[in-house]
């Protein structure tokens, strides 16, 4: 499955009424039983030692780190965010909130839904914070590091899938350091993600913007994306989030400038579209336009020549372009090949910019 073409965006859901969940069933009582004949091994408890111990470890998790997700509504939209701090500042996805500017917010723990307006939105990377206007009794959560994570660990997925509140699906790490592009939406065009986790643990309309824990009970990443194969639908198990050390810088950028000023992404310097050849297939990104004084001008590239490879990896789409931009940082030097217009290709070396926090 090429992650490019395949990945789509977990975003609203519609609010539906909440079902019951189930337990383990205890002992019936006033029922005797008959022990064993003597000699016989005593049969395997129901309930292994282990399995008590994960099954405490996530009851804790959950009591933890539940109060501090949130439900976000908008006029037309639902998703769910994590308190970042007790003056009612909450971190979610930038395609939650897309264009709009002010919100209801549902605590876990019940109550009246709160007003709330956007502090800052960064569509590029798909986090937005917004703030609500009564902060009392709101529980931040804790952070934890993505840099440490594993391959392998138990991860737990909180938010509101479909409008169902404080709802928690579990996983494991399956994979670190994935580049993924979702779908376009308000508020922005499509988001690429560097170092996504990925995770095993469901991921469904309305979880964006909520938590992905590890069973410290720290937030680890924001559930953010689901792959989907266009002709089968969404691809059960196989979803993404924004690693926490992104999500923190981020929110530290925007409580400190009120809007990112930096973010550590590389640019080419040039706005480009999909080309295509005489049978609609696409064979690299045009070159609409190009930022003076940027890596793309000092390098020779004009409007009108076509990029086809980058680094030796192709280029078909924008997407493609984006997603390997978004692997290569500000004062890299990349070589860029070049179909011109004349039918002619060369090779040049650009060296990159920052990308603008706008685009």
């Amino acid at each position: 499955m090429q992650l490019s073409r395949k990945v789509l965006r977990t975003a609203a859901g519609t609010a539906v009424a909440a079902l019951v969940v189930g337990g383990c069933a205890p002992r019936t009582p006033g029922v005797e039983t008959t022990p064993p004949p003597a000699g016989t091994a005593p049969s395997t408890p129901l309930a292994p030692t282990r399995a008590v111990e994960l099954e405490s470890a996530y009851e804790q998790v959950i009591k933890k780190v539940l109060p501090s997700t949130v439900q976000i509504t908008t006029g037309q939209a639902l998703g769910s965010g994590i308190v970042y701090d007790t003056e009612g500042r909450i971190l979610t996805n930038a395609h939650v909130v897309g264009n709009a500017t002010e919100f209801r917010v549902t605590l876990a723990t019940g109550g009246k839904p709160r007003k709330a307006r956007l502090v800052s939105s960064y569509p590029a990377g798909d986090l937005a914070m917004i703030r609500v206007e009564d902060a009392h009794g709101l529980t931040p959560a804790t952070f934890g590091r993505s840099a440490n994570l594993k391959v392998g660990q138990i991860v737990l997925a909180m938010g509101n899938p479909l409008g169902f509140s404080g709802s928690v699906t579990d996983g494991i790490v399956s994979a670190l350091g994935r580049t993924v592009t979702g779908e376009r939406h308000a508020g922005g065009g499509a988001a690429t993600i560097t170092n996504a986790v990925q995770t095993s643990a469901p991921i469904n309309p309305g979880n964006s913007g909520g938590a992905l824990v590890d069973l410290s009970g720290q937030v680890i990443g924001i559930p953010t994306l689901a792959a989907v194969d266009p002709e089968q639908g969404t691809a059960p198990g196989l979803g993404f989030a924004i690693p926490s050390d992104t999500a923190t810088d981020v929110a530290r950028q925007i409580i400190k400038y009120g809007r990112v000023v930096n973010t550590r992404r590389a640019a080419l310097g040039v706005r480009v579209g999909t080309a295509v050849d005489a049978n609609g297939d696409p064979i690299g990104v045009v070159v609409g336009s190009v930022t003076p004084g940027g890596g793309a001008d000092k390098a020779g590239i004009r409007p009108g020549d076509v990029i086809v490879r980058v680094n030796g990896t192709a280029t078909p789409t924008a997407t493609a372009l984006s997603q390997i931009m978004a692997t290569l940082r500000p004062g890299d030097s990349a070589r860029v090949e070049i179909l011109h217009p004349d039918g002619t290709r060369s090779t040049v070396s650009a060296v990159l910019s920052e990308l603008p926090a706008g685009q």
